[in-house]
C-alpha cells in the first residue's frame, strides 16, 4: 500500500512539473538555438566531459605567488555557517555522534584553507555554543582562532583582526547538546546572535580596512540545511549574497529510506525532521546566488527532485540571460560544481611505500616507533601482514558496512589474502550509543562471529582524529586497499585522504566516488547492493600487484587536484561573479555609524513635527537582480512616481505607485536626510495580532496600546497583512493616531512605513514609504511576471469551481511588491503549500501568505517578511533586538512561525486568532516542531485584557507590576 501511495506521488509530481515546465516556456516565448542549448548545459555543469582536462594541477609557488599579486588588493569578509555537531580547529571528534562526521572537518578546513588565501582578509565560521556537562569545555569558548596552514609561507597580508575564527553563538537549550533534528525551532535565535556579531565585525573592520564604513560580507555561506535557512534570513536581513553547500539533501534521504520500506513517510517526518528540512532547502534554491555541490550527481539526481530547481528551465533562463532577454521574474541558482579540498603539507608517504620492492621490512626504524594506533590495530590480527582492507565510517545503516562484511565473510580467497579493519567512530559502552547506531553495530558483531571472523577483522573502540593519517599509512604499509561501500555518498572525502597516502580505492558507484575515480583513476566502483561486485573488486587489487602499484602511483599523481587552494581560487572567482549586494542606506551620509549608538535618536512621537526627507540613493542595477532589470522596461508604463520636497505623503491612489523603480532613479537632491529612529526607547512592542475579526485585532492593539502607554519609553510598531490606507482607516476608527507609533510594517513585511506630521493634500495619507526597504528587499522579486502567473492560477481555481469567482486579484490591495488577492470561499483554494509548489517550479520566488482567516492572499519578495522587516528596523536603527516584544495571537497567517522565534520577547493573547488554525491544518511539519514554546522568552497571556498583558510582561521582565 505503502508503495503504491509513493508511485502515485512520483506521478503526480512529474504532471506537476512538466504542467509548470510548459507554462514557464509559454511566458518565454522565444525558442532556442541549439549552440545556446549545448553552452549552456556546459556552462552548468562545469564539470562535465573531461574533469581532468578542467582541474588545473597546483603543483608550485609560483601559480599562488601570481594569485597572490593578481588578489592582493582585495580584503573580503567572508561568513560560513555549519550549526550542528560539535565543531573546534584541533582534535576534532569526529565520529563522535551522526552530526559529527564529515562536513565538520570540511568546514573547518575550507575556513583555514580561505583564512589563508590571497585577497581574504576575515573568515568567520559561525557555529552553536554547546555548554554542556557530557561535551569538552572548548565547545563553550565564545572564539577560537584557527592555526594558519604552513603559515610562515602564507601571503596573506595580516592585520589586528584577519585570519579565521571559529565564533559560537550560543542559541537553544541551556547547558544541552543537541541533536540537529531537534535544533529546528532555535534558528531564529541563532540568526539574531549570528547577526549582532556581523553587524560588530563589520563595524570593527571598516574601522581596520574599510576607512570607516562597514566592511559587510561578500557572501554569507551555509551548509547543511539547518545552516541554509539561517544563511537564507541573515542575507536577506543584510542584503547580501548567499552560497549554499548541501553535504546531503533531504527529499534524497527521504527516498532512500522509503526504499528500505522500514518506516513510513509519517514515521519519518517524526524521526528525523524530513519535512522541515526539505523546506529549508526550498529556501536555499529560492535565496541563494551559487549552490555548491561537490559532483555533478548531486545535482542530476538529487536537486532535481526539488520544486525550486529543474535542469531543463534552469538552462533555458540560462541562456536568456546570456542573450540579454526578460526571464519575466524567474531564477534559478547557479550550480557550481567545486570538489571539497583536502591538506596535503602534512601527508608524507612512507619509505617503504615508495621504493617499489615487493618484499618490504614491516618495521620501522628503532628511531621511529609505530604509532600506538598501529598496535591497537594489529592486536586483532592473527597475521598482521597481510594486507589490510580498511573501511572508516560511523556505524550507520546507510554506510553499508553490513554488505561488506557479508562480502569478505563469504569470499575464502579473500579472508585468506587479506584483513579487515573497520574504523567505526568512538564508543565506550555500545549501550550509550544512539539506538540506530547500536542496533547496526551489534549487526556486524553477529555478522563477525557468525563468519568466524575472529583474527580477520579488527574493530577497535577509539581512535583520535590524529590517528586517521596513521591508519591510512599502515593499511598503504601493507598494501592494502580503502573501500566505501556506502548506499550513496555524497562526495566522499576519505576516498581522496586514502588517495594521498598512497591507498587504491573501492568505492560505490553511487554519487561523489565517481567524479573522484575519473580524476584520480585509482581504484575500482562497484554497486553497493552486489554483495559478489564488492569482494571481486577488492580481490582484485589485492592478489594483483601490478594493478595496485598502478592505481596506487595514480592516485599520488593527480591527488593536489583536489588541493585546497584550487578549492579556494575557483570558490573566490565564483563569488566575485554574484552582483555585491549590502544594506543600500550604507551609501548615504547618515549610515550605521553614530556617536550614540546606544541611544539613537528620537522619533516622532518625541518631536511631533519632524520634517521628514527620503533618501533616494539606491541604484536598481546594485541592487535588483539581472531578471528584475530586464523586466523593467516592460512594466514602466505600469508605475508612478510620486515624489514631495519635504515629505512623500502617500494618496489611496498613488500607494501603488509610490515604491517602484522609477522612484529610485529620481533626482538624489530632491531629499537626502534619514528617516526617524526611536533612540530612546526602552522596548520597542510589535503589535503583530492577527484577529479573528478586524474588531479583535483592533481591540488587542487599543489594549496593548493602553499598557505601553502607562509606561515611559515605548515604542510601537504596527504589523500586519493590511495596506497602509487600511491600517489608516484602523487605527481612526479606534481613535488612535499614526503618531502614536514608531513604524508600520504592511503587506506582510513588503512595506514598512513611518508616522508622518504632514498630509500633503486632502486625500494624502501620514506616512512616509521607506524605499531603501524596497531596494533591500527587490532581490528575485518576479515583478509583472508573477503576477500574470498569479491571475492565471486565479482563474484556473475559479474554472474548475465553474461558479462564480472564489479568487480575484486585489488591486488596491496590490503594491510593486506585493501581488495581493481577495478569496470568498476560504475552503475551495488549494493550501499555501500547493501555491507556493506551483511557483517554485516555474522559476518563481517569493513568500505565499495566506492572511486574514484566508480571505486574502498576499505573495511578497523571498527576502521580506513581517520578522525580517523587524530585523531590518534592527539594523537601520541601532535598536537592541531583546528589547523587542512582539505581541500574537494564539495563532495567525501563515507566517506566523517566524514572529515567535529568536531573542525578541513574545507574548501570546490566549483567546486571539485561534481561528486561523485552519490555515495550517495542511502544513507539512507542526508548528510544534519549528517553534519555541518552551522558550523563557515565549510567554502566554492568561487573556487579552490590560491587567493578563501586564502579568505577561512582568514574566518577561519587561514591567514590575
Amino acid at each position: 500500500m505503502l508503495e503504491g501511495e509513493e508511485v502515485q506521488r512520483k506521478a503526480k509530481r512529474h504532471i506537476e512539473r512538466e504542467r509548470g515546465r510548459k507554462e514557464a516556456t509559454a511566458d518565454m516565448s522565444e525558442d532556442l538555438s541549439e549552440g545556446e542549448r549545448g553552452d549552456v548545459h556546459g556552462e552548468i555543469l562545469s564539470h562535465g566531459g573531461s574533469v581532468r582536462g578542467r582541474m588545473p594541477r597546483i603543483s608550485s609557488v609560483d601559480v599562488m605567488e601570481n594569485w597572490a599579486k593578481q588578489h592582493k588588493e582585495k580584503k573580503l569578509y567572508i561568513v560560513l555557517i555549519s550549526l550542528h555537531g560539535l565543531i573546534r580547529g584541533e582534535n576534532m571528534e569526529l565520529g563522535r555522534d551522526s552530526d559529527t562526521g564529515g562536513q565538520v572537518k570540511y568546514v573547518v578546513e575550507l575556513a583555514r584553507a580561505l583564512g589563508t588565501t590571497p585577497g581574504v582578509y576575515r573568515v568567520d565560521l559561525l557555529t552553536r555554543q554547546v555548554s554542556a556537562p557530557d561535551v569538552d569545555w572548548s565547545y563553550a569558548e565564545p572564539t577560537e582562532m584557527l592555526n594558519l596552514i604552513n603559515s610562515e609561507n602564507s601571503m596573506q597580508e595580516h592585520g589586528e583582526s584577519s585570519g579565521a575564527y571559529i565564533i559560537r553563538i550560543p542559541f537553544g537549550p541551556k547547558d544541552k547538546y543537541i541533536q540537529k533534528e531537534l535544533l529546528w525551532p532555535y534558528i531564529p535565535e541563532f540568526v539574531d546572535g549570528a547577526l549582532n556579531h556581523i553587524i560588530q565585525m563589520s563595524r570593527v573592520l571598516g574601522e581596520q580596512i574599510g576607512s570607516g564604513n562597514p566592511v559587510w560580507p561578500v557572501a554569507i555561506h551555509g551548509h547543511y540545511a539547518d545552516a541554509g535557512d539561517s544563511a537564507a534570513l541573515l542575507s536577506g536581513a543584510l542584503n547580501v549574497p548567499m552560497v549554499f553547500t548541501g553535504h546531503s539533501l533531504g527529499r534524497d534521504k527521504l527516498e532512500q529510506l522509503l526504499k528500505q520500506g522500514r518506516q513510513s513517510r509519517e514515521e519519518i517526518n517524526a524521526t528525523y525532521k524530513i519535512m522541515r528540512r526539505i523546506e529549508a532547502e526550498e529556501l536555499t534554491l529560492d535565496a541563494s546566488e551559487i549552490i555548491i555541490t561537490s559532483t555533478r550527481q548531486e545535482i542530476e539526481e538529487q536537486w532535481r527532485l526539488y520544486d525550486g530547481f529543474d535542469p531543463v528551465l534552469e538552462r533555458k533562463l540560462r541562456a536568456r540571460i546570456k542573450r540579454g532577454v526578460s526571464c519575466h521574474g524567474r531564477f534559478m541558482p547557479r550550480m557550481i560544481v567545486i570538489p571539497p579540498g583536502m591538506e596535503f603539507h602534512h601527508i608524507i608517504p612512507h619509505d617503504a611505500d615508495m621504493d617499489g620492492e615487493d618484499e618490504e621490512k614491516f618495521e620501522d626504524s628503532p628511531a621511529a616507533p609505530d604509532p600506538p594506533i598501529w598496535s591497537e590495530i594489529m592486536r586483532f590480527f592473527s597475521n598482521p601482514r597481510k594486507p589490510m582492507i580498511l573501511a572508516l565510517a560511523r556505524p550507520d545503516p546507510k554506510k553499508n558496512i553490513t554488505t561488506l562484511v557479508k562480502a569478505f565473510g563469504e569470499c575464502r580467497p579473500l579472508r585468506e589474502l587479506a584483513n579487515l579493519t573497520l574504523i567505526m567512530g568512538n564508543r565506550d559502552d555500545i549501550d550509550e550509543m544512539s539506538s540506530t547506531n547500536a542496533s547496526y553495530l551489534l549487526s556486524i558483531i553477529k555478522l563477525i562471529d557468525k563468519y568466524d571472523l575472529y583474527g580477520h577483522v579488527a574493530y577497535p573502540k577509539h581512535h583520535k582524529q590524529s590517528d586517521v593519517p596513521n591508519i591510512y599509512r599502515l593499511a598503504a604499509k601493507t598494501k592494502g586497499v580503502f573501500i566505501n561501500p556506502a548506499f550513496i555518498e555524497p562526495f566522499g572525502l576519505t576516498l581522496i585522504e586514502a588517495a594521498a597516502h598512497g591507498l587504491p580505492i573501492v568505492a560505490t558507484k553511487n554519487g561523489g566516488p565517481v567524479d573522484i575515480h575519473r580524476v584520480l583513476d585509482n581504484g575500482l566502483l562497484v554497486d553497493p547492493h552486489d554483495q559478489q561486485s564488492i569482494a571481486d573488486a577488492l580481490l582484485k587489487l589485492v592478489s594483483d600487484k601490478q594493478l595496485w602499484a598502478r592505481c596506487r602511483q595514480n592516485g599520488l599523481k593527480n591527488i593536489h587536484l583536489f588541493s585546497w587552494p584550487e578549492h579556494c581560487k575557483t570558490y573566490l572567482a565564483r563569488i566575485a561573479s554574484c552582483r555585491p549586494r549590502q544594506p543600500q542606506w550604507q551609501r548615504s551620509e547618515d549610515g550605521l555609524r553614530n556617536e550614540e549608538s546606544d541611544s539613537p535618536g528620537d522619533s516622532l512621537r518625541d518631536i511631533k513635527d519632524l520634517s521628514l526627507k527620503l533618501s533616494l540613493d539606491g541604484d536598481k542595477n546594485e541592487s535588483g537582480n539581472l531578471d528584475n532589470s530586464l523586466d523593467t522596461e516592460e512594466n514602466a508604463s505600469d508605475r508612478k512616481n510620486v515624489l514631495g520636497n519635504n515629505a512623500l505623503t502617500l494618496s489611496k491612489d498613488a500607494i501603488r505607485g509610490a515604491q517602484n523603480e522609477s522612484i529610485e532613479k529620481a533626482d538624489n537632491n530632491i531629499c537626502s536626510s534619514k528617516f526617524p529612529s526611536p533612540r530612546k526607547r526602552k522596548y520597542i512592542f510589535v503589535i503583530a495580532v492577527d484577529g479573528d475579526t478586524t474588531s479583535d485585532s483592533l481591540e488587542a492593539i487599543k489594549i496593548v496600546v493602553e499598557v505601553g502607554m502607562k509606561e515611559t519609553s515605548i515604542g510601537f510598531i504596527l504589523s500586519t497583512s493590511m495596506t497602509i490606507s487600511e491600517v489608516y482607516s484602523l487605527l481612526a476608527s479606534g481613535g488612535l493616531s499614526p503618531l502614536d507609533f514608531d513604524a508600520f510594517i504592511c503587506n506582510s513585511g513588503s512595506e514598512v512605513y513611518y508616522p508622518s506630521s504632514s498630509n500633503g493634500d486632502t486625500t494624502g495619507l501620514p506616512f512616509v514609504l521607506d524605499l531603501d526597504y524596497h531596494s533591500h528587499i527587490e532581490y528575485h522579486w518576479g515583478g509583472e511576471g508573477l503576477r500574470r502567473t498569479l491571475v492565471r492560477w486565479a482563474a484556473s481555481i475559479n474554472d474548475k469551481h465553474g461558479q462564480e469567482q472564489i479568487v480575484v486579484e486585489d488591486e488596491s490591495g496590490s503594491t510593486a511588491h506585493c501581488c495581493a488577492f481577495k478569496v470568498k470561499e476560504p475552503s475551495m483554494i488549494p493550501s499555501f503549500r500547493e501555491l507556493r509548489k506551483l511557483m517554485r517550479i516555474q522559476g518563481l520566488r517569493g513568500h505565499v501568505i495566506y492572511c486574514q482567516n484566508g480571505s486574502k492572499i498576499n505573495v511578497i519578495p523571498v527576502l521580506a517578511s513581517r520578522s525580517q522587516a523587524l530585523r531590518y528596523l534592527y539594523i537601520r536603527w541601532g535598536a537592541d533586538l531583546s528589547k523587542f516584544v512582539i505581541f500574537v495571537g494564539e495563532c495567525g497567517d501563515t507566517d506566523y512561525e517566524g514572529l515567535l522565534g529568536g531573542i525578541h520577547k513574545s507574548v501570546i493573547l490566549k483567546g486571539v486568532g485561534s481561528n486561523a488554525r485552519k490555515l495550517h491544518a495542511d502544513r507539512s511539519y507542526p508548528l510544534e516542531d519549528v517553534t519555541p514554546f518552551d522558550s523563557p522568552n515565549v510567554v502566554q497571556s492568561e487573556g487579552c485584557n490590560v491587567n493578563d498583558i501586564k502579568q505577561s510582561l512582568e514574566k518577561l521582565g519587561v514591567l514590575k507590576v
